[in-house]
């Protein structure tokens, strides 16, 4: 018995046919002459290729939260955070990239920005930092708002963490009458979770929720943070192209809570 690589792949699936390399491999396409533009160019689209994994494991895990499938709701906020941490990791990359060399090709980019990113609203959307507001951006896209509306129209990852607080017996108050519009904190839920880790060894799959939870959002502020001092050390204190205050608008993002309630209690603990 040998063991040879198959060399021969008429008629056959290859690894470009599976994975359909033309078609990623063709999408770069810099509009300067600027070496630096491929980098910045792939940093965005890999950084996009990963946040559609998070939408496809935080809508998976908002249903499992509903169906009290909390096993695989772990795993799968699990996963969240090493593809946040992997976001996070191509911060470093990209701040190989200077001022000098960045202004050789801002120009081309026109008014598109970040800020603008779909997918990066899904996630803030399914978590639960929801502002139907922010789909002004997307308009000239009614398919994408879409999809983001249909995000809006249904719980939250948190919300589906306080539906689940209630079926176990808490008294969280009642519900908000418009999911799309955002959580105000609520001192019951908070009273809720604090019962959880009072006694994690009562509430186990509670308190592990939790946790993943906060693992979660501790990753998106530290992405947030790296997205703060990578735009302010490429462009120091300019506007962002998409209109923004750039680093100052960022800065204001850091203030965001996903799960208010959950950090607020380690007050109390």
């Amino acid at each position: 018995m040998t063991d040879k690589p198959e060399t021969d792949f008429a008629g056959k699936m290859a690894y470009g046919d599976y994975l359909r390399l033309d078609l990623i491999l063709g999408a770069q396409q810099p509009r300067s002459a600027a070496h630096d533009e491929l980098l910045f160019i792939i940093q965005h689209q890999t950084s996009e290729l990963w946040m559609k994994l998070a939408v496809h494991e935080l809508e998976s895990a908002c249903d499992a939260i509903a169906d009290n499938r909390l096993p695989h709701a772990f795993k799968m906020l699990a996963r969240v955070s090493r593809i946040l941490e992997q976001l996070n990791n191509a911060w470093d990359v990209l701040r190989t990239l200077t001022p000098s060399e960045y202004t050789e090709f801002r120009e081309d980019l026109g008014q598109s920005s970040g800020f603008q990113s779909h997918q990066y609203r899904a996630i803030e959307f399914l978590c639960g930092n929801r502002n139907a507001a922010m789909l002004k951006p997307h308009a000239h896209r009614p398919e994408i708002v879409g999809e983001l509306r249909a995000i809006l129209a249904r719980p939250s990852l948190y919300d589906e963490a306080v539906r689940l607080l209630a079926r176990s017996g808490f008294d969280v108050g009642g519900e908000r009458s418009d999911l799309s519009e955002p959580r105000a904190k609520n001192p019951k839920v908070q009273a809720a979770w604090c019962a959880v880790y009072r006694a994690p060894e009562q509430h186990w799959a509670l308190y592990e929720l939790a946790e993943k939870l906060v693992d979660l959002e501790d990753y998106f502020r530290r992405w947030r943070f790296n997205h703060v001092t990578t735009v302010e050390r490429v462009i120091g204190l300019k506007r962002g192209t998409g209109g923004t205050g750039g680093v100052s608008y960022l800065r204001k993002m850091l203030e965001v809570e996903l799960f208010p309630e959950l950090w607020h209690v380690r007050t109390e603990l």
